[in-house]
C-alpha cells in the first residue's frame, strides 16, 4: 500500500511517502510559511525519486487540523486536486494525532502546537499504542495542569507548543524534555495515523475531506466581537 501523506498544519512543511512498513522517502523544511511555493514541487520530488506517479497512490493523508488556518487549506486543497481525479481515498488526520505517531516508546505523549495568545492546541495520547487520551481542544496553556499533575507516565511533550507546555510544567515530576529535533510535526506520523485511520474504516472520499479548525478565525473572532459591542449599544 502506497500512502503518500503531507503536513502543512503550522510553520514547517513535510511530505512522506510510506510504502507498506516501509518509510520510502521523507522530507521535512523548516523555511517559513512558504508552503504554497513548496509543497507541490517536494510532492513531485518525492513521486519521481519513488518512480511512482498518482496513480500508484493508494490513500492520501494530510493534516485536517488543528493548525494554522491558511496551513490546513493549502495542504486540503493540494491533496483534493491530487485525489479527486481518481477518487483516491484520503485521510483527514488530527495534527495531534500526527505529532503522537512521530514519536515512540513508552508513557504519555501530548502533541501540542502553538495557538498564540498563550494557548495551545493540544491532545494526549498512549505513546505506545497511540490511543488517543483526550480530545483535540485550545486552550491556555495552565489548563493541562490538572492533566499534567495526574499523568501516572512518564509525559512528553512535542511540536511547536511544546516549548511553552515544558517551560509551564518541566518542575511537575515525570515530565521529559524531548529534543527539539525530536519535537517536529513530521509527514512520517501523518502517514502512520493516515495507516491507523485506513485500518478504522475512517478513511473519506477526496471531496469529503474538510479542515476541523477547533476555534474561530481571527476575522471571524474580530466580527464576533463587533456584533456583540453593537448589540449592548443598540440596547442602550
Amino acid at each position: 500500500m502506497n500512502i503518500l501523506a503531507v503536513d502543512t498544519a503550522g510553520k514547517t512543511l513535510g511530505v512522506a511517502l510510506l510504502q507498506d512498513d516501509r518509510l520510502k522517502y521523507e522530507c521535512y523544511l523548516d523555511g517559513g510559511m512558504t508552503h504554497s511555493e513548496t509543497l507541490m514541487p517536494l510532492v513531485d520530488h518525492c513521486l519521481k525519486l519513488c518512480g511512482l506517479t498518482c496513480a500508484d497512490i493508494d490513500l492520501f493523508g494530510v493534516n485536517a487540523g488543528p493548525g494554522s488556518f491558511t496551513g490546513l487549506r493549502i495542504g486540503l486543497a493540494a491533496v483534493k486536486g491530487l485525489a479527486l481525479p481518481r477518487q483516491i481515498p484520503c485521510a483527514g488526520v488530527s495534527t495531534m494525532a500526527a505529532l503522537a505517531y512521530g514519536l515512540a516508546g513508552e508513557g504519555t505523549v501530548i502533541g501540542a502546537q502553538d495557538a498564540r495568545r498563550g494557548q495551545v492546541y493540544w491532545g494526549a495520547f498512549d505513546l505506545a499504542a497511540h490511543d488517543r487520551l483526550t480530545p483535540d481542544t485550545a486552550a491556555p496553556v495552565t489548563t493541562l495542569e490538572n492533566f499534567v499533575q495526574t499523568c501516572k507516565k512518564p509525559l512528553f511533550f512535542v511540536g511547536d507548543g511544546a516549548t511553552l507546555c515544558y517551560n509551564t510544567y518541566k518542575n511537575v515530576p515525570g515530565v521529559v524534555c524531548v529534543p527539539q529535533p525530536m519535537q517536529v510535526l513530521r509527514g512520517a506520523g501523518v502517514a502512520l495515523a493516515a495507516r491507523a485511520m485506513w485500518e478504522r474504516g475512517e478513511c473519506v472520499p477526496p471531496a469529503a475531506l474538510l479542515p476541523d479548525y477547533h476555534r474561530l478565525s481571527q476575522a471571524e473572532r474580530e466580527r464576533a466581537e463587533r456584533e456583540k459591542t453593537e448589540g449592548k449599544q443598540n440596547e442602550v
